[in-house]
């Protein structure tokens, strides 16, 4: 796989082609996005890219990679990360999933870890941990776009987008990655009701990160989480909320090259 630059390039992973990101050279880093796609000029991606050769695709129905008509699920998406690791040079990948990301890098994980080095799961969703009446993942479609804001942000009036800023195109790409989110997470919401049972069959180092003002998903969350993924570590990241990867990219990839090396 070639650098395509600073533009999103194209890859074609089981019949399908989506854009992709990539930057570096090295071991491959794979990184999955969470609600939604990264942004191309992303400070995280050229801090990242110190550590190897990074690939971040628009997963299908995202930004502006297609979605074929009969794939609508979780699994279809977590089939095709698994299928994208394969098509990998090397043997190993490390697999980094931000967010609804983590969820599916989680499930990668829980499914075949063979070409899997390292785990890298930050703020993720994906499983149930509280009572089914209490929701454990603030609900993003249903409640007002100012607690959203509030909740998933360390300092909102900085990082927070800012709609009326954006461009025609970055407006389509926002409203089409909140709709594909939409199909594959609203029911039910943002978990996988299997998934908390087997993350136990994880059999790779893992490291958690968490944005310490994470209010989307809890600092408790994150830690019930890490502790069922065997010999997985939990960290905190200051002054983060739910997107680390925009508020922190420094600390973030920090954690995480320390992790990589170790």
């Amino acid at each position: 796989m070639t650098d395509t630059g600073r533009e999103a390039g194209r890859l074609t992973v089981a019949g399908i082609e989506i854009e992709a990101l990539r930057r570096g050279e090295g071991r491959p880093i794979v990184l999955l996005h969470g609600f939604q796609t990264l942004d191309p000029e992303a400070r995280v991606l050229d801090l990242l890219a110190r550590h190897g050769a990074v690939l971040a695709p628009s997963l299908p129905g995202f930004g502006r990679s297609p979605r074929p008509d009969d794939f609508d699920t979780v699994a279809d998406l977590v089939h095709f990360v698994l299928a994208l690791i394969d098509e990998l040079p090397g043997e190993r990948a490390i697999l980094v999933g931000l967010s609804f990301g983590g969820w599916l890098a989680a499930e990668a994980a829980v499914k075949c870890c063979h070409r899997i080095d390292r785990l890298v799961l930050v703020d993720p969703v994906g499983i149930k941990i509280g009572p089914p009446d209490q929701p454990d993942i603030l609900d993003i479609f249903n409640r007002s776009p100012d607690e959203v804001r509030a909740k998933s942000w360390h300092d909102p009036d900085r990082f927070a987008p800012d709609f009326d800023e954006m461009s025609d195109e970055a407006l389509i790409v926002h409203a089409r990655n909140r709709e594909a989110l939409c199909r594959y997470a609203w029911h039910p919401y943002m978990y996988d009701p299997q998934l908390k049972r087997w993350l136990a069959r994880i059999g790779v180092p893992t490291l958690v990160l968490w944005g310490e003002s994470d209010r989307i998903v809890t600092q408790d969350y994150g830690r019930a989480y890490s502790a069922l993924i065997p010999g997985a570590r939990f960290e905190l990241i200051a002054r983060a909320g739910h997107h680390p990867e925009i508020e922190q990219p420094e600390a973030l990839v920090a954690r995480i090259a320390a992790f990589l090396h170790q």
